[in-house]
């Protein structure tokens, strides 16, 4: 009978013996001392060990478990879960990459969260504040799985070699040797273990694995910008704020580490907000083909993606920058949080108990520049701060001093009489000019 692989036969079955993630496990303590339970969903890079976490927190608690995937398992597989689950008391439901729940499937799991027909725990690779459901995200709590530390890697490693789970001291490992598959796995303990068992297998029982051989048989290191870890979303960050900072060297460089990791979908997301927020109305056409390069970028796939994804990187962190868009929206979600207001009544959808005369002309369209639109009281607010740093953008900053010295008027027959004395002033010029 074939062995399973070596980082499923090292999962530990209890907390306690768990590596690492010491503040996911003090709050998972806390709940063991206190009986009780929460939904959480924990979040972070591969080979951290949330599922691990899940599991053996479930065990701990002496709950009754079911683990699911949100992608293999169907919807009537999960009602089947779900039904199950509802018959014990406690249950807890664990849910891997809880991330790719469709619709249905949401749909299905919402009511048992709200009735507390039993716990959840979600794990995922992805950012939940990004990729997850609001209404499932509300109503969990959020615990981030980090990388392990070396000295949690190497003390997995040692106990693999002696487990008679693992190795059962099969093999003979240099301390040196152990520490190099350490330091190249980059917090993902399942990659560590995947190493030690080819390297194992490659070599007799009598033969001590030294650091060469190791080097000469170990795949390359885990790339720190591997995808989902933290150090991802650090280079995420990093790429945006060099092409922000129109360092195209940097931005290249940022652009190479995170295609290294094959996170594609999570890199053309962040280039497109990025094209929008930072370059956006002072070079609208370089936004257009970030688009458009993502576009292909998609449909080639890598490796040949990174051609037109570094098109776009070049363009973007060349051209002009403009956040005006980005703060004017963000200045108008602030204001609308702490000042509550009400749409003025010529533009309501619905005009009943409105006189005639004071209802939106839609026939007139030199009408429309004319009358106020923000809510009453909020006559001086402006929200559009343009940078100029662009054709464009000036071009729209001179409509706009245009548009913003025009006399406005809070309604409809005011802002009718104005436009019909322009009108008369215009006739009367054209008149006189004769």
């Amino acid at each position: 009978m074939i062995n399973k692989p070596l980082a499923y036969r090292m999962r530990p079955k209890l907390l306690e013996d768990v590596l690492g993630q010491k503040k996911i496990k003090a709050f998972l303590n806390n709940l063991l001392e206190n009986k009780a339970l929460v939904s959480m969903i924990f979040y972070g890079p591969p080979g951290t060990g949330k599922t691990t976490l899940a599991q053996a927190f479930a065990n701990s608690f002496d709950a009754y478990s079911i683990r699911l995937n949100a992608v293999l398992d169907n919807k009537s597989q999960m009602q089947e879960a779900f039904d199950e689950a509802i018959r014990f008391n406690p249950s807890i439901v664990i849910i891997d990459e809880i991330h790719r729940l469709d619709k249905a499937k949401q749909d299905l799991l919402l009511p048992h969260l709200e009735n507390g027909d039993f716990y959840l725990i979600g794990c995922t690779t992805a950012n939940p504040l990004i990729s997850l459901n609001p209404a499932i995200r509300s109503r969990t709590r959020l615990l981030e799985s980090v990388p392990l530390s070396k000295e949690d890697i190497l003390e997995g490693l040692k106990r693999a070699v002696k487990s008679k789970d693992g190795l059962a001291d099969s093999r003979m490992f240099d301390e040196d040797a152990l520490l190099y598959l350490a330091s190249i796995s980059s917090g993902d303990l399942r990659f560590a273990y995947n190493q030690l068992e080819a390297i194992a297998l490659s070599f007799s029982k009598s033969h001590q694995i030294a650091l060469e051989d190791v080097k000469e048989i170990a795949i390359a290191p885990n790339y720190l910008s591997d995808k989902d870890e933290d150090e991802h979303y650090d280079t995420v960050s990093a790429l945006q704020k060099s092409i922000r900072g129109s360092d195209v060297d940097a931005a290249i460089y940022y652009l190479a580490k995170l295609l290294k990791g094959g996170d594609i979908e999570g890199l053309i997301r962040r280039l497109l907000v990025t094209a929008y927020e930072d370059v956006g109305l002072a070079n609208p056409q370089a936004v257009d083909r970030c688009y458009h390069a993502c576009l292909v970028a998609r449909e080639v796939g890598l490796p040949e993606a990174m051609i037109p994804l570094s098109f776009s990187v070049c363009d973007l962190a060349l051209s002009p920058k403009s956040k005006a868009s980005y703060q004017a929206i963000q200045a108008a979600s602030d204001l609308i949080d702490s000042s509550p207001t009400h749409v003025r009544s010529y533009l309501r959808l619905k005009t009943t108990g409105i006189p005639r005369d004071e209802q939106y002309d839609y026939t007139d369209p030199e009408l429309w520049p004319h009358l106020l639109y923000l809510p009453e009281g909020m006559e001086k607010t402006t929200f559009f701060h343009g940078w100029g740093n662009g054709k464009y953008e000036r071009a729209l900053m001179e409509e706009y001093q245009r548009l913003s010295s025009l006399i406005k008027a809070d309604s409809i027959s005011k802002a009718r009489r104005i436009v019909e004395e322009e009108r008369r002033k215009r006739k009367n010029e054209k008149t006189g000019s004769h």
